[in-house]
């Protein structure tokens, strides 16, 4: 039977807390438009203290997605950083860079659990949930690919709440006070609503974690309501059944320019199925480490050595009898033709709604 309740550990430092990093929203340009953030951090001196909603002198731009008691403050660490910097071949990182309130040094997302308790200078801190990785993240890195890589890597960050206000400052030791039930890691708990593969089991125990935030835990009941297995509910608002279960493997036969700025790529399903209705998708990016769209008929894209700016368009079977689909930007040729066939043979259509980061 798994305890309710964090259990003491009175172990002594863990890890140490390398920089505390603070930042007003702003806005900043993106793509053509100014996208309003706080995600640009930059490191402090001296104590700073922390209160229940968030770091003195910080603040969030989306505080749908960030901030408040359940996400007061965020942790990433210096082994992330260095992980990423031989990935990306970059060294030009600073404290603050991922976005963070703290640098840590340990505390990996490997090993941190849900619900784990610690101690930062007067202050005390319960572990709530893995962060939630939006573009925003992308803009600071100034590369749209990472969110998908943080929660694909395994090394997402994640949210404290702050159970005791409190003053902390760089050079702090980390004290773990207590761990939380399940032993569940941060990593385990950011794959469960991002990565295909949950199951019952899993569910039912993130779910029995008290200190888990309000927002996930709706999030994993909804999966279990669903079903395992079955496509992650928890993501999306409304959704119809799905063309088929999980992630289905396609193969690019071909790519046709339908304009300076739109093409149509072309996709042979190896298996029987096809995805009768249209299907809203998005892809961000493509390249030698080709990334998974979430969706129910979102599909894996190899794309090596090309990469490819954000499109949104339909995934539909290209002919009533022939097995490949195709990616269709709207208004394209290829779209407004497949749009004139379909409409003639059924009137319905299906959207798919991501809960915003």
């Amino acid at each position: 039977m798994s305890e309710d309740k964090p259990r003491q550990t009175g172990t002594g430092p863990l890890g140490a807390l390398l920089s505390v990093n603070v930042g007003m929203p702003k806005d900043v340009p993106w793509q053509g438009k100014a996208v309003f953030t706080g995600v640009f951090k930059d490191p402090v001196k001296g104590p700073r203290r922390v209160g229940k909603l968030n770091v003195e002198g910080d603040g969030q731009g989306d505080l749908g997605g960030h901030g408040g008691e359940q996400r007061a403050v965020f942790v990433y660490q210096i082994d992330s950083y260095r992980y990423w910097e031989r990935e990306l071949g970059r060294d030009d990182f600073v404290y603050g860079q991922f976005g963070e309130n703290f640098t840590v040094e340990g505390l990996g997302d490997d090993e941190v659990c849900i619900g784990d308790r610690y101690r930062i200078g007067s202050a005390g801190f319960e572990v709530t949930q893995p962060r939630v990785t939006c573009y925003r993240v992308g803009i600071r890195m100034n590369d749209p690919r990472i969110p998908a890589l943080l929660v694909s890597h395994h090394r997402p960050g994640f949210y404290f709440r702050v159970l005791e206000e409190g003053e902390v400052k760089a050079g702090d030791d980390i004290i773990k006070l207590a761990s939380g039930p399940e032993r569940m890691p941060v990593a385990e708990v950011d794959a469960l609503l991002y990565l295909p593969g949950h199951t019952r089991q899993q569910l039912l125990r993130a779910l029995r974690i008290p200190a888990l935030s309000p927002g996930w835990q709706a999030s994993f009941q909804a999966l279990l309501d669903e079903g395992a297995g079955s496509g992650n509910a928890g993501l999306a608002v409304t959704s119809p059944p799905p063309a088929w279960p999980g992630f289905r493997q396609l193969t690019v036969t071909a790519i046709t320019p339908e304009s300076d700025s739109v093409i149509s790529i072309r996709l042979e399903d190896r298996t029987a199925c096809r995805c009768r209705r249209p299907v809203r998708v998005s892809t961000s990016r493509c390249d030698s480490r080709s990334t998974r769209t979430r969706g129910r008929c979102s599909e894996t894209i190899r794309c090596p050595g090309r990469p490819m700016p954000a499109i949104t368009g339909s995934l539909s079977s290209a002919s009533p009898v022939a097995p490949p689909v195709a990616i269709c930007t709207p208004g394209s040729p290829s779209a407004t033709d497949w749009i004139s066939r379909r409409r003639a043979a059924r009137s319905s259509s299906t959207t798919r709604t991501h809960r915003s980061c």
